[in-house]
């Protein structure tokens, strides 16, 4: 299987170099693809979404690739494919799936919630089952995974149940300014289509792999992970017991990219990324970050230890703001738990800051909050 996950890693690669600045987003995706898990790709226009989906399916050999952008107008022929005029006629309600989403490998939804109630169903149950539905027909789907997209939360009710579909929640953002220049030139390469080889993957290789996801040992972290969920749920973060089982398949995922056939604490890097809402990112950032940071295997995941160096002013701004909600009035045990979780994060990304002055004086400020808090106790 090592010649698999070495194939996989290049084409990981491949993807990375074409997209400069959207290593998480590349490792996110390959990370969904060992699980079979759905991945949500979260973003303004222009953040390369549909590119990124769309190279990484071509690397897939074999392949059948499904895109389609929905509208709120879009009708189930139009993702399951239409019924079959010549069975039809012999009295059978059947659909022809050809070149259409029950037939494809790799599936990508352009603004997911635009669904409307007449695909909804059937589309739910492709994401969570990977079954297509219609009548009385009923066919597993191949899919290796699914991507949805969109530039919106959903905040419709009845979209919330497809959101909770995707398991991975990827926030893919406009690349820092001091990668623009590489950007621009990666860019003006793309679209000059200029030649490069593009390595490959065949379909059966990555089922394999898939397959041998589901043998990964997670023994070794298992305590650690049944704890932050308890403590996820704590802050506020919902976490549904049919949510907290699958997430070990990206656990899993992680320890097999990497090569190992056991699970490891920085595994659980993964966890950063199945947020809700905006707010939930920075607070998943700071309870993981402060899990894995205590691991130092030499063979952990790239993402697992990658934190951007903070901006000193944008932590003390967060900190005062953490300052004036405490100040501001009563709080209920959640809403604190989640200002404790968020103080601890800035505690850590602290310690990262440069600057020894700057440094000592937002410590100040955190330790002055901290001691508000205990007196509160």
């Amino acid at each position: 299987m090592t010649q698999n996950i070495n194939k996989l890693n290049t084409v990981l690669t491949y993807v990375k170099d074409t997209f400069v600045g959207k290593n998480d987003v590349v490792d996110l995706l390959g990370i969904c693809l060992l699980a079979r898990e759905n991945a949500f790709l979260y973003g303004p226009p222009g953040t390369a979404k549909s590119a990124i989906v769309r190279t990484l399916s071509k690397t897939v050999k074999d392949g059948k690739n499904f895109e389609y952008l929905l509208t709120r107008f879009t009708e189930p022929n139009e993702i399951f494919g239409p019924f079959d005029i010549r069975k039809l006629k012999e009295g059978e309600l059947l659909t022809n799936t050809e070149g259409m989403m029950p037939e494809a490998s790799m599936v990508f939804l352009d603004e997911i919630f635009n669904a409307n109630s007449a695909i909804l169903n059937s589309l739910l149950m492709a994401l969570n089952e990977k079954i297509f539905k219609r009548g009385k027909e009923t066919k597993h789907l191949p899919a290796l995974m699914f991507v949805g997209a969109s530039n919106v939360l959903p905040e419709d009710e009845a979209l919330n149940a497809l959101f909770d579909r995707f398991l991975v929640r990827i926030n893919v953002d406009y690349v820092n300014p001091e990668l623009l220049h590489q950007v621009l030139l990666a860019g003006r390469k793309l679209e000059n289509e200029e030649e490069t080889e593009t390595p490959e993957i065949q379909v059966h290789e990555i089922r394999e792999l898939q397959n041998l996801c589901k043998t990964i040992d997670l023994r070794p972290i298992y305590e650690v992970y049944l704890n932050t969920i308890i403590n996820l749920r704590n802050t506020g973060i919902a976490i549904s017991d049919r949510r907290a089982v699958k997430l070990q398949n990206l656990i899993a995922a992680s320890a097999l990219i990497c090569g190992r056939n056991e699970a490891i604490l920085s595994d659980l890097w993964v966890l950063k990324h199945i947020w809700d809402t905006e707010e939930q990112i920075e607070i998943l950032e700071g309870i993981i970050n402060r899990t894995i940071e205590k691991d130092d295997h030499p063979n952990s995941h790239p993402q697992a230890m990658h934190n951007k160096t903070p901006n000193p002013e944008e932590v003390m701004k967060d900190v005062k703001i953490l300052t004036d909600k405490w100040n501001g009035g009563t709080l209920s045990f959640e809403e604190q738990n989640v200002i404790k979780d968020k103080l601890r994060y800035l505690q850590t990304r602290c310690d990262w800051i440069r600057n020894p002055e700057q440094k000592e004086y937002i410590r100040q400020e955190i330790e002055s909050l901290w001691q508000k808090i205990l007196q509160s106790v």
